[in-house]
């Protein structure tokens, strides 16, 4: 395939880049190992009986599979040359995202081993194969049917329902090569400092050589305004602070997403490059004010939509760059000012372009299939599994400005009783976990239901009523500290509410279905939305403006999550069709959002 047919060909870490590097999207042989026995039947040293288009998931038409039906287990395999300019370096074999557990071989050393499918991972790949050699690689991906694993909205079911839509199994984000040098500089973390007007940035590294240190250079509209180094010999880690001179100082924001270029280098004492990446970074704040969310020190009402991240022919996979820009593009032009990115760890140039465009996000972990809905007592409960994941996935992602939050729970459903159980453990482990890695963003323990962290950063419920009035009085109680929870059956499944920010992050879904979309050609899907059904169009927009400015009036409420952006399979409650085409008079909805919220006056 030439490289001009490679799908999704962009760079897939925009916060690190090197310039060398391999692209291994592409055909790939494959095959489905439908009772996991590929092991045993030799599946790992033969030639597979099918082809698949990578990064697209088994189950997407683009992938040229598309079996819907459940997946135990997929082979991949594929040979690629080692380019000869690479020798002397260390080979870095990378995988976006692989669903669920994944092993991975080159010429039949297992290199790799990874549970999770939404976070990156890598193989080094030094002992095993060098430039100019052959490299045969071979991935199995698991993803059993049963048992707690975080499948964010992938049905559990053969067929999809309400808002559980097709699975993805295997590979779904884009897999590379890149060489390294054995002394080399790890993912940095880039923490913005607007109060000193300043860009810490700590470089991890592989090891450390006498003498060596680290230089940052920060570069805006394209001219260098600021550089520091720091000695490198001694720490793992060492944190370079460089302080931006007063008349370059732009604070990233909404109206300004203003993002200064980084050259960070790893240098010896005789002044050579041992290796350099490049990156950006945004210069921002994110505060805590009574009961107010802060940016840069001034209140922003979030007008949130929640994202799935769905496409009709390519699922969980954007079918290319643009189609993460058009949907950032699209919910601005609705009046939305950000997103909750939901139950699923969006591709990172989404965030890149996120970054780029002045779009709010909250960052999500897709927990779903373990301690969701339907999970009261002890059944499906969440594992340390979970943990891990979640802090891969806030390590990735930690330096984006556009992220101003963090949640990665959603609607665990307990109720509240005498014992402590495994969900008591997993949240308070995720919420404190999070803390410690991150303690620049405010933290939700859980978005809506059973919150367990008491005095979190942040507080907020779940509530679809669909009649303005009714949903007016369930929220009123926020003026006198005492908001609306969510409750499962009339018990208590939160503790109580303690004075934090607040925000109802899911409200709406809105069910409107004027052309019941086909998807792909197939059968139609029954449609589905929160509760009754608008008649007409006219009826949505007195639906939707009367739901809005009841939390657009509400002086304490820092924001709102409206559900959703576009409709997903059979759930019919976006703004946009799947196919991301007209549905509803956007201009009409962005003007309702428009209103001067109370809590920014």
């Amino acid at each position: 395939m030439s490289s001009a047919n490679v799908p999704k060909p962009e760079y897939p870490r925009p916060q690190m880049v090197r310039d060398r590097w391999l692209c291994l999207n592409g055909t790939w042989q494959f095959e489905v190992d439908r009772g996991d026995s590929g092991l045993e039947r030799g599946l790992r040293s033969r030639e597979l009986d099918s082809e698949i288009l990578v990064p697209f998931a088994p189950e997407s038409e683009a992938s040229g599979i598309g079996d819907v039906d459940f997946l135990t287990a997929v082979w991949y395999r594929r040979t690629v040359q080692i380019p000869q300019d690479w020798a002397g370096d260390t080979v870095l074999l990378h995988f976006g995202a692989v669903d669920h557990d994944a092993t991975v071989w080159v010429n039949d050393v297992e290199v790799a081993r990874h549970r999770g499918g939404f976070t990156p991972f890598h193989a080094d790949l030094r002992g095993v194969v060098s430039a100019g050699e052959e490299a045969t690689i071979v991935v199995r991906a698991r993803d059993p049917r049963s048992g707690p694993q975080a499948r964010g909205k992938q049905s559990v079911a053969y067929a999809n329902a309400s808002c559980n839509y097709t699975r993805t199994t295997g590979i779904w984000q884009t897999v590379w090569m890149e060489p390294v040098p054995a002394m080399s500089l790890r993912r940095p973390r880039i923490v913005p400092q607007p109060a000193s007007g300043s860009l810490a940035v700590t470089a991890g590294l592989t090891q450390n050589l006498p003498g060596s240190r680290v230089q940052v250079s920060v570069r805006s509209d394209g001219a260098e305004v600021a550089a520091a180094e720091v000695a490198a010999d001694l720490d793992l880690a060492p944190t370079v602070t460089v302080v931006i001179p007063e008349e370059h100082r732009r604070r990233w924001s909404i109206a300004d997403p203003h993002l200064y270029d980084l050259l960070i280098e790893l240098r010896r004492d005789d002044g050579s490059v041992i290796d350099s990446v490049r990156s950006y970074a945004g210069l921002r704040s994110v505060a805590i004010d009574g009961t107010a969310i802060t940016i840069n020190g001034e209140r922003v009402f979030q007008r949130l939509v929640l994202d799935q991240g769905y496409w009709p022919d390519t699922l969980m996979t954007s079918p290319n760059d643009e189609a993460l820009v058009a949907d950032i593009e699209l919910s601005m032009q609705a009046g939305f000012n950000g997103a909750r990115l939901h139950q699923k760890v969006f591709e990172e140039r989404f965030l890149y372009h996120a970054d780029r465009l002045g779009y709010l996000v909250w960052g999500e972990f897709g927990d779903w299939g373990a301690g969701g809905h339907g999970a009261q007592d002890n059944h499906q409960q969440p594992t340390a599994s979970f943990v891990t994941q979640w802090l891969e996935a806030v390590e990735r992602d930690i330096s984006h400005p556009s992220i101003i939050g963090w949640c990665p729970l959603n609607e665990t459903h307990q109720v509240i009783h005498d014992q402590i159980t495994v969900l008591d453990d997993v949240t308070h482990a995720m919420y404190l976990a999070t803390k410690l890695a991150d303690p620049t963003r405010p933290v939700l323990d859980t978005s809506g239901y059973s919150h367990r962290v008491r005095g979190a950063d942040v507080y907020d419920s779940h509530n679809y009523e669909q009649d303005p009035a009714a949903f007016a009085e369930q929220m009123k109680g926020l003026a006198d500290g005492n908001p609306y929870v969510n409750r499962y059956a009339d018990q208590p499944i939160s503790i109580g509410y303690a004075g934090q920010p607040y925000f109802v992050s899911e409200f709406g879904g809105i069910w409107w279905d004027p052309k019941h979309l086909e998807v792909s050609g197939k059968n139609r899907f029954e449609s589905w939305g929160y509760g009754q059904r608008v008649a007409n169009e006219e009826e949505f927009y007195s639906r939707l403006e009367g739901l809005l400015n009841v939390l657009l009036e509400d002086p304490k409420m820092f924001g709102y999550c409206y559900t959703q952006l576009t409709d997903v399979f059979q759930e019919e409650n976006g703004i946009y069709d799947f196919n991301r085409g007209s549905k509803l008079d956007v201009p009409r909805i962005r003007a309702m959002q428009q209103k001067v919220a109370a809590y920014e006056k």
